[in-house]
């Protein structure tokens, strides 16, 4: 395939742009001693301060039962920016200053009242007006004993409108299969508003995630075509060459299927196929999803095996070196069953959509590392030049590559210079990185960012969750007859398992190759 990258003047809409001014606020992050906190949060939230997005008088509490104080939390933090290669080691400095830290057992309400006190005293010293966020980085089997803990110390109460504002973030796993997640949701909802409540998900922060409605409801020439006349079907990877890694106490217990598709897929899925709404909004937003995620065709029984397949890596070779199976894994149990590939055909039962297949398949130890929306246009109907049958055509296809190397791809026919009927496929190609020479806001900054504004646009709402969580339970419940007879069934560094891509191949059609 020959591509070539035409040259794309940009100009950005500033005079469009604005970003709603950030109240003062203390953030809490329970959890803080974990891998999340720092990985992910500390840096977003350092990012967000060098970029002068945060507000001036703000600041951090961590809390965990890790017995640290705050020179050891600030002297961590310091070390975890000095590691990533953060500029300015004097706004490192004057950003540890608004950390602060309370070891704490969480069922002990005399840890939870110096919590308090602590919160109490910095309002006072920040300036902070009470406005607080608080940030369940713990594992979530913590989240509904400490919700109720932090309510009975008086510590979180309902707060529909106005200040001082209070917001409580979850991340995933949002239970573990749609009884748990209801039960979460309803304690949740006996001490907060849903306006107060925001369910993570960080693909939602990505930028290239968020291009997706930019790029189909700010441009006429996509969304005519956007329907079940023009496209054959949809494919959607999300690929890692990782192993489960230190993650093998969560991941046993979860899956595949557990793991990234009740959130991450589902979420890919909707926002490619959800009608406009009428506002960019997040109610409006929300509803649209919605609708997508309840028009998804439930799997009749006796089609388990065409519409859902499951694997397992054995040992391989990733990057040329020689990698173990997830059953040689630490941690792992050795006759474990638990999937880390898993496929899945849906149908989505609207007008739009009737009859067009959505591919979805993701896993770990895989060939390639990408997370990529494929939007597979059907072939050209007839071919008017006699020496060439259409099927010789390839389809044109649209991808929206979320990582790595993000951007959007169009592939299309073309003549080659030579004999007349002589055929080539060409790709246009946008590059995020090559086009706009700025490096994207990250998914936790942008997520973070939104929730001290009380933006939940980017973030997922209960019913979304249940109705997810409702189909994927579905499927969990008939896994043991989808199993396949024999695990591992894939070989690191592969595609993954044969019986995935029957899924596919059953309707003339294969996986995307890259």
């Amino acid at each position: 395939m020959i591509k070539t990258t035409a040259p794309i003047k940009v100009v950005p809409h500033d005079h469009f742009h604005h970003e709603k001014t950030s109240d003062p606020c203390g953030i809490v992050i329970f959890g803080a001693s974990g891998d999340l906190t720092h990985r992910k949060l500390m840096p977003a939230l350092y990012d967000l301060y060098h970029a002068k997005l945060l507000p001036e008088n703000f600041y951090i509490i961590g809390s965990a039962r890790t017995h640290w104080n705050d020179k050891v939390f600030r002297d961590r933090v310091l070390g975890i920016l000095k590691g990533l290669n953060k500029p300015d080691p004097v706004i490192h400095k004057k950003f540890v200053e608004h950390l602060y830290y309370r070891s704490a057992e969480y069922s002990d309400p005399r840890a939870l009242r110096s919590l308090d006190a602590l919160m109490k005293e910095l309002n006072a010293k920040y300036k902070a007006e009470e406005n607080t966020i608080f940030y369940f980085a713990t594992s979530s089997a913590v989240y509904s004993d400490l919700i109720q803990k932090l309510a009975h110390a008086g510590m979180i109460k309902k707060v529909k409108h106005g200040k001082p504002w209070m917001h409580a973030v979850f991340e995933k796993p949002f239970g573990h299969d749609l009884e748990s997640a209801r039960e979460l949701n309803r304690i949740i909802h006996k001490f907060l508003d849903e306006s107060q409540v925001y369910r993570i998900d960080h693909y939602l922060g990505k930028e290239t995630v968020q291009n997706i409605l930019m790029f189909r409801f700010a441009n006429t020439i996509f969304e005519p075509l956007w329907n079940r006349h023009y496209i054959d079907h949809v494919q959607i990877t999300a690929s890692e060459t990782l192993g489960v890694g230190q993650r093998a106490g969560y991941y046993d217990k979860a899956g595949q299927l557990r793991d990234m598709f009740q959130n991450h897929m589902f979420q890919l899925l909707t926002l490619v196929a959800m009608e406009p709404p009428n506002k960019f909004e997040a109610k409006q937003y929300h509803d649209e999803k919605l609708k997508v995620a309840e028009a998804i065709c439930p799997i009749l029984k006796n089609k388990l095996h065409e519409f859902v397949a499951f694997g397992q890596y054995g040992e391989g070779r990733i990057d040329g070196k020689k990698v173990p199976g997830y059953r040689r894994e630490k941690d792992v149990p050795p006759h474990s069953k638990t999937e880390t590939f898993a496929a899945l055909k849906l149908l989505i039962d609207n007008p739009r959509w009737k009859d067009v297949p959505f591919y979805l398949r993701s896993g770990k130890r895989l060939n390639h590392p990408i997370t990529e929306i494929a939007i597979h246009f059907k072939n050209v109907p007839h071919s008017i030049f006699t020496q060439l049958k259409s099927d010789q055509f390839r389809p044109n296809v649209l991808s929206f590559r979320i990582q790595p190397n993000e951007g959007i791809f169009l592939s299309f026919e073309a003549k080659y210079p030579g004999p007349k009927l002589s055929i080539a496929s060409l790709n246009l190609g946008l590059s995020y990185k090559d086009i706009f020479k700025v490096t994207p806001m990250g998914p936790y900054e942008r997520l973070l960012l939104d929730c001290i504004r009380g933006d939940q646009m980017l973030f997922v709402r209960e019913d979304f969750v249940e109705v997810s969580w409702e189909y994927i339970t579905k499927i969990l419940k008939d896994r043991e007859k989808l199993l396949p007879r024999v695990f591992p069934n894939y070989a690191s560094g592969s595609w993954g398992p044969e019986n995935a891509n029957k899924i596919i191949q059953q309707d003339g059609r294969f996986w995307q190759d890259f």
